[in-house]
């Protein structure tokens, strides 16, 4: 087990790789400028994470995890409201990570591991919005192309970091789109 000392470093590690591979991208950031930016001997970085590669996935490790709480995003019979509210949520979840959602999609053309992590991400928010679709009342065969659309679309914006007025204005038009037609599938079903 580890002592506050070891936690507090190796945390001024990770925060010195995130924001150094953010500045100069994760090939161009050699250990010991990391080291020199966490205060801590180039040996240090060397002893928790033994290749460089490991500090990617140990940042993989810090994204926020996705949980929607269901009562507080699905309005029953309201998809369109339940859709923002659960956009809101992924929203406010990842904007606590977003210099670092944005790293790691940059990221995961060369490094496996972090496209994996990423996929696992994606998949994971597809199921969400298929539960809170199904939970608001959509039904039929066109939940799960639906989910993958809207987390398609959330995932884009989350690794491009944006979330100007003019995306959130072209979000809830995407949203009201989305809830219209399944909510005319549903009843056509």
């Amino acid at each position: 087990m580890t002592g506050p000392a070891e936690d507090s470093a190796r945390e001024r590690i990770l925060q010195a790789a995130e924001e150094l591979f953010a500045e100069a991208g994760f090939d161009a950031t050699p250990t010991s400028r990391i080291a020199e930016r966490a205060g801590v001997p180039k040996g240090l970085v060397h002893y928790y994470f033994k290749r460089k590669p490991d500090l990617l996935a140990a940042l993989v490790g810090r994204l926020p995890d996705e949980a929607v709480p269901m009562a507080e995003v699905v309005v029953a019979g309201d998809l369109q409201e339940s859709l923002h509210r659960l956009v809101g949520v992924l929203d406010r979840a990842l904007d606590s990570s977003a210099v670092l959602s944005h790293l790691l999609w940059r990221e995961a053309d060369t490094h496996p591991d972090v496209l994996d992590a990423l996929n696992a991400r994606y998949d994971r928010v597809v199921a969400q919005v298929k539960a809170v679709i199904e939970a608001a009342g959509g039904v039929g065969a066109d939940v799960e192309p639906a989910a993958q659309l809207l987390a398609s679309a959330v995932s884009y914006r989350h690794s491009v970091a944006r979330h100007t007025e003019d995306e959130q204005a072209a979000m809830h038009r995407e949203l009201s789109f989305l809830a219209r037609a399944l909510d005319r599938n549903s009843h056509s079903n």
